[in-house]
């Protein structure tokens, strides 16, 4: 997570799965039966009293932070819409004061984890999340609206629940994932504690369409950013809505909108967890085969279908094989920033998609997998030399880590690219929390595997120990359980080294002294720690991936078109209230070269190129050279505007040549009662 504004740039439309050929049969089946609440193990060696006080301590006030940050009754973020999560109070260096999709879903998945183990009071909270989301995948956004899905993917809102229309790296593709996984986790329990009445009524269904594409997407990199449109319609919808009193109604409407979002767009490039890079990123793939697999096992269970589900979760889980280089997880392909692709975004991708019930499995990257153990190792290594308060911490034992090496982010509005930078939190517990996770999978399986790939990963602990089996009753499977439980408390002890006495945590730590930086009152923090106790206590709840860990024979770059509808009906306006003009410019470029519109309004920067609005190339192709971006102007206004370019320096400006450009209204027909109307206007570069 970081919410820099980025410099826009252009990112050739990219198929990012043609075709492979891999040695296993395609095998995908919901399982049958699904436990709950939470699978757990009590026999972990217990950690020194210190530790543990400052867990027992710590659990109850990250909780507190979390439900601080939750519109509207947050204390530390008043004004926030209601059930609205915000990712940080701070609203200066940095402004986090919005609601991501990611990061709300991830701390709704905690909070349901919650609800689960036994605490009532949290479901009026999870409720209201429910219909705030179900108004947001309403909203028109730079990203696009519900009537492709395409809008599903806009990263983040506003806190009163508007859209946020200036320049960020979009879309972002594992926000509707994760969302569908929180809310399908919270529907299972509501079906399974006889509550679940309104989620298999007929009207609570969207339904959905399977279309495999002919074997490769076209058009597929979004990853440029898109300032697009300068103007929201509304707060919430456009117009009024009609409320529900019952949001478990709303539940699978807003799950199929975001599971269709998932089947037609997985094989299209986007930015990743951290907001910096375009391509394909482990994280997202990870958790878009999670939702598809848990998201068939419930419409199969309330009696719906996914076609989708079915269709495209084989081929996500064959290209997520993609990030394995041989050594350890790349955590970004199809982009080419520089970096050593060591993140601790595949630390997370592990943990969100660990299953209680699996084996430990090299193709889902299971937490005790040795794809998984071997990158461990490789991640948190990465971080030994270029902290000082790791200094002198030898391997096999925890350091602090942050996102990946190469980072110069600090949480501050301009960032030195000499001076690195530091330690999270949630990155930090992430690498203790995969190894609880594997500690867990060991205990169930009773045995540990050392493979040649995970070899250097258990000789921290053993340095002569061979590959092969060691049961739970030898001496090697022992010692390994209590070394590495102590190494996983080890990071959890770094947390607490450098949380403040009154348990606040922030974003990020000095590197240098463990001093807290960035956002203060970090939501996904003090979800993470949350979500690293409950595993050390050995509580988690499946997802069915036993039943899906089979990779396809070849890889297909399919997808699934997709039907949308708002969860809750719109009540139509009297009269428009603004209209959504696409521009298209066929307009050739170089990578690097990035286009912009302005015009002679305020929503189009009156002139002003410091405030045009950057286009779109993510449908460029050779053959149609494509710019476009959407922009919602006010009723009525006529006005002028052009497009220039901005050189590979990111300076130079070049005008385009001719006279003004003008739109006018009068030829534009708003449709009567509808709050948003529509216009396209297509333009070829003037020479």
């Amino acid at each position: 997570m970081i919410y820099t504004t980025l410099i826009p740039r252009l990112i050739g439309a990219t198929t990012i799965l043609a075709q492979c050929s891999l040695a296993r049969v395609p095998i995908f089946a919901a399982r049958d039966g699904y436990h709950y609440g939470p699978y757990s193990y009590s026999g972990y060696p217990q950690a020194d009293d210190a530790l543990e006080s400052f867990i027992a301590s710590e659990v109850p006030i990250a909780l507190q932070g979390i439900l601080d940050n939750i519109g509207p009754d947050g204390k530390k973020v008043a004004g926030a819409g209601s059930g609205l999560v915000i990712a940080s109070p701070s609203k200066i260096q940095p402004d986090y004061f919005d609601t991501w999709s990611r990061d709300s879903a991830l701390t709704l998945k905690i909070l349901v984890d919650t609800l689960i183990a036994g605490d009532a009071s949290l479901q009026p909270t999870i409720d209201r999340y429910i219909t705030a989301q179900a108004k947001l995948q309403a909203i028109y956004n730079p990203s696009g609206d519900l009537s492709d899905g395409a809008g599903l993917g806009e990263p983040k809102f506003n806190a009163d629940g508007t859209a946020f229309t200036g320049a960020w790296g979009r879309p972002q593709r594992d926000g509707p994932a994760l969302r569908a996984t929180a809310l399908i986790t919270y529907a299972r329990w509501l079906i399974a504690n006889g509550k679940g009445a309104s989620i298999t009524t007929d009207a609570a269904a969207n339904g959905t369409t399977s279309a495999a594409a002919n074997g490769t997407t076209s058009g597929a990199a979004n990853g440029t950013v898109s300032g697009a449109a300068n103007r929201t319609t509304s707060a919430i919808v456009n117009g009024t809505t009609a409320e529900t009193t019952d949001p478990t109604a709303l539940l699978w409407p807003v799950i199929s909108n975001d599971l269709n979002y998932v089947g037609q767009y997985w094989n299209q490039t986007g930015f990743d967890l951290w907001e910096e890079t375009g391509g394909s990123s482990f994280f997202t793939i990870a958790v878009q085969h999670r939702a598809l697999v848990e998201g068939n096992a419930l419409a199969q269970q309330i009696k719906k279908s996914c076609p989708g589900c079915v269709s495209e979760a084989p081929q996500i889980l064959c290209f997520l094989q993609s990030f394995w280089n041989g050594n350890y997880i790349d955590a970004n392909i199809n982009e080419d920033n520089g970096r050593t692709r060591k993140d601790a975004n595949t630390l997370l991708g592990s943990i969100h998609t660990f299953d209680p019930t699996a084996g430990c499995d090299d193709s889902t990257f299971q937490p005790c997998s040795s794809r998984a153990l071997a990158n461990h190792k490789v991640v948190t290594d990465s971080f030994r030399s270029i902290y000082k308060i790791n200094a002198g911490i030898p391997e096999g034992k925890a350091v602090a880590v942050g996102r990946y090496p190469e980072d110069i982010y600090q949480g501050k509005a301009v960032t030195d690219p000499n001076d690195p930078g530091n330690p999270w939190y949630l990155c930090t517990l992430a690498a203790a929390e995969q190894l609880y996770d594997a500690i867990y999978q060991w205990r169930k399986i009773g045995a540990i595997d050392v493979t040649k790939t995970s070899l250097a990963f258990f000789h921290d602990f053993q340095p002569y120990l061979l590959p092969g089996r060691y049961d739970s009753s030898t001496r090697e499977y022992q010692d390994l359980i209590l070394a590495i439980k102590s190494y996983a408390d080890g990071f959890f002890e770094i947390v607490k080294k450098y949380t403040p006495e009154n348990g606040a945590l922030s974003e990020q730590f000095s590197r240098d002294d463990g001093h807290q930086l960035s956002a203060f009152d970090l939501t996904w923090s003090y979800a993470s720690v949350l979500t690293a106790s409950n595993r050390r206590a050995g509580s988690a709840i499946p997802w069915g991936e036993p039943a899906a860990n089979s990779v396809p024979t070849a890889c297909v770059g399919t997808a699934a078109t997709g039907t949308y509808a708002p969860a809750i009906p719109e009540k139509p306006c009297p009269t428009p209230t603004g209209i959504a003009v696409t521009f298209n410019l066929l307009k050739t470029t170089i990578f690097g070269q990035n286009i912009f519109l302005y015009g002679s309004i305020p929503e189009l920067g009156n002139f002003d190129t410091t405030k045009a609005v950057p286009m779109d190339a993510s449908k460029y192709t050779a053959d149609k050279p494509l710019w476009a971006v959407r922009a919602v102007v006010p009723t009525g206004a006529n006005f002028e505007y052009n497009y220039f370019q901005i050189e590979t320096d990111g300076k130079t400006i070049t005008k385009e040549p001719g006279p003004r450009r003008t739109f006018d209204q009068s030829v534009q027909k708003a449709a009567p009662g509808v709050c948003l109307s529509k216009a396209v206007v297509n333009d070829v570069w003037t020479t």
